[in-house]
């Protein structure tokens, strides 16, 4: 956990071993870039490197930045960053409907791949505002939940469904302007973590069969519609939505239109064997190599030991911000680090689970692993934050420097070699 580095009169606090593993996602990842060069279509590989670079620099410099503060000093600022991300968020909902009606969109708010998720800001890249609103949304969440437990340790049903109006008023208004960009995929993560902070507050059971069976009845609502009430779902569901579905129970029907990102990542990973096809492969042309499907591009390149390298690491974090979690006496930082540790599980089975055909492709990417500067920076956030929370250690390691000790050992070599 967290320890003290004395050198000299000089006190460093830091947490080496999350420090260690987020070097390790570093240099995996900008590795992983590398080697999809060959693959990468739009743009250029090593100005996607450059930026992965520099966004990773922001992100430990953002990181020690926020470690020099208190963390409840910073909560003071959610309701002002929540207000700006939700300015944005409207920003780009008027884009939309400004493109719709009259086929213009406003300044810096053009669609990508169909979505208006991101501002396109001149000479730094694009800024997904709502990589940001699912941190915000953690962090007021796990917040709520440790207030109301310390106001109410006996909750009744009406302080329970408080709660709960508590957290929808701050959750429910973004998550539908993020669901009308659209951007299923981020939606359903803000989802899936919110519940599994309400799940792990402690709440009556009841509720958590609710929960359970709601997400079971929509889930069996929707393939009955799509199975026997099919124009009907589709006067609901968008086409491009249906089509991902359409390729996930039906990879082989369409190759080379809907199928074909879900064919070429199982064809690329079914072929490379043991150790793949060597650095830089290409093989078999893989789109999004660098983003959504980097970890098909790196299993072509390594095969099965590749890949199986990149599970070791996200499992390390993972289970290291477990244990965090585990020693942390404080509900709201447990929480928090619950909260961070269930968006970053989701997005990992997610994205592993669409490239082998287990999940409908959702265009969520491998976090920390794949291209993206928004999606990196938000995590660094969090990560700043959880390295506040880890305790101290009784143990201080201290180097001692002195100079003029030193010159004098240096010199009496010298003399005892006659130099």
């Amino acid at each position: 956990m967290k320890q003290t580095l004395q050198i000299g009169r000089k006190t460093i606090r830091c947490d080496f071993g999350f420090i260690l593993i987020l070097i390790v996602l570093f240099l995996t990842s900008c590795f992983a870039i590398y080697n999809s060069f060959n693959l990468i279509r739009n743009g250029s590989g090593s100005s996607y490197l450059r930026r992965q670079i520099m966004w990773y620099a922001i992100g430990f410099a953002t990181l020690i930045l926020i470690s020099r503060f208190q963390n409840k000093a910073l909560y003071r600022y959610l309701p002002d960053v929540y207000k700006y991300l939700m300015y944005v968020l409207l920003y780009l909902l008027a884009s939309k409907l400004l493109y719709r009606f009259t086929g213009h969109h406003l300044p810096f708010a053009s669609p990508v791949n169909g979505a208006y998720s991101w501002l396109q800001i001149p000479g730094i890249g694009s800024f997904q505002a709502s990589e940001f609103m699912k941190v915000v949304l953690i962090l007021k969440t796990s917040l709520i939940i440790s207030d109301f437990q310390k106001k109410h340790p006996h909750p009744s049903f009406k302080n329970d469904l408080q709660m709960f109006w508590e957290i929808a008023k701050w959750a429910v208004p973004p998550m539908v302007l993020i669901l009308l960009e659209p951007d299923t995929g981020l939606f359903i993560i803000i989802g899936f973590t919110l519940i599994v902070l309400v799940l792990c507050s402690g709440v009556r059971p009841v509720y958590i069969w609710v929960i359970l069976g709601l997400i079971a009845l929509m889930l069996g609502g929707f393939f009955y519609l799509y199975f026997y009430q099919h124009d009907l779902l589709s006067s609901i569901v968008s086409d491009y939505q249906l089509r991902r579905i359409d390729a996930w129970l039906y990879p082989e029907h369409n190759i080379l239109g809907s199928s074909n990102q879900l064919y070429t990542a199982l064809l690329s990973l079914g072929s490379a064997g043991l150790t793949g096809h060597g650095l830089q492969a290409n093989i078999i042309a893989i789109p999004e190599a660098h983003t959504d499907f980097i970890f098909a591009a790196f299993g072509q390149c390594f095969g099965l030991l590749g890949t199986t390298f990149i599970l070791a690491i996200c499992m390390w974090l993972d289970l290291y911000l477990c244990k965090m979690a585990y020693n942390s006496r404080n509900t709201a930082n447990r929480l928090i680090i619950i909260g961070t540790i269930a968006m970053l599980l989701y997005q990992q089975i997610q994205n592993l689970g669409m490239i082998v055909g287990l999940i409908p492709i959702t265009g969520i990417t491998l976090p920390l692993i794949s291209y993206g500067g928004s999606s990196t920076l938000s995590y660094f956030f969090l990560f700043g934050l959880i390295m506040n929370m880890s305790p101290l250690s009784s143990r201080i390691v201290r180097i001692r420097i002195r100079p003029k000790k030193m010159i004098n050992k240096v010199s009496s070599w010298f003399q005892t070699k006659n130099i």
